[in-house]
C-alpha cells in the first residue's frame, strides 16, 4: 500500500490530479477554484479506495472508478443547486401587486434607466458602448424600446406592435436583461 501512497502523491500528487484532470475534461467549463475542489475531493476518495482495496482488481481501476463516481455526484450536486437559485429568482421586471405598470425595478432607488439614456441622446450622439447595446437588439426589440421612450404604455405597445404579452415580456426582458445592458456599465 506504501508503494501505491507513493506512486500517487510523489511531485505534489501529479499522478492523482492527472486522473482527476482526465475526468474532469469531459466536462468542461470548470473554474480553477473547482479544479482544486475536485482534487480536494479525490484525496477524500483516494483515503477511502486506500481503505476498501482488496486486491480483486487493479488498484488504479478502482481508483478510477471511485473517482467518477464521486466526481459525477458532485457535478449534479452542484449544477442541481445552480438550477434551485435559477428557481428562486425573479425578474427585476415583475409587476407589482395590480398595476402591470409598477416592476421590483422601479422600486429600487436608481437614477439609471436604459430609456433615459437613450432619450437624451441621439444616434450620432452615442457612447461606443450605447452603440454596442443596441447592436445587441433585434428590430422588434428596439422598436419597442423606442415606443417606450417616447411613453407608450406596454398594452399600447403590445396594440401598436400587435404582440402577445408573452412577446412583449420576452423584448422587455431581452432589452433589460443583464447579458445586454452589461456593456453600458
Amino acid at each position: 500500500m506504501e508503494q501505491i501512497l507513493n506512486k500517487y502523491y510523489a511531485d505534489n500528487a501529479k499522478k492523482l490530479h492527472k486522473v482527476v484532470d482526465k475526468i474532469l475534461k469531459r466536462f468542461g467549463g470548470l473554474s480553477d477554484k473547482d479544479v482544486d475542489d475536485f482534487y480536494s475531493l479525490s484525496n477524500e476518495v483516494f483515503v477511502d479506495v486506500m481503505a476498501r482495496y482488496d486486491d480483486s482488481q487493479s488498484f488504479d481501476a478502482f481508483l478510477y472508478s471511485c473517482l467518477l463516481n464521486k466526481i459525477k455526484t458532485e457535478m449534479t450536486r452542484r449544477n442541481c443547486e445552480k438550477r434551485k437559485a435559477d428557481r428562486m429568482s425573479i425578474s427585476i421586471d415583475t409587476p407589482i401587486g395590480d398595476d402591470e405598470n409598477c416592476t421590483i425595478g422601479d422600486m429600487i432607488a436608481s437614477d439609471f434607466s436604459i430609456e433615459k439614456e437613450l432619450f437624451e441622446g441621439n444616434e450620432e450622439g452615442y457612447s461606443q458602448r450605447m452603440l454596442q447595446y443596441l447592436s445587441r437588439l433585434s428590430t422588434l426589440q428596439k422598436e419597442v424600446l423606442r415606443l417606450n421612450i417616447v411613453g407608450y404604455l406596454p398594452n399600447e405597445i403590445r396594440e401598436e406592435l400587435q404582440l402577445s404579452e408573452k412577446e412583449y415580456a420576452d423584448c422587455y426582458a431581452a432589452i433589460h436583461s443583464y447579458r445586454n445592458v452589461s456593456v453600458l456599465f
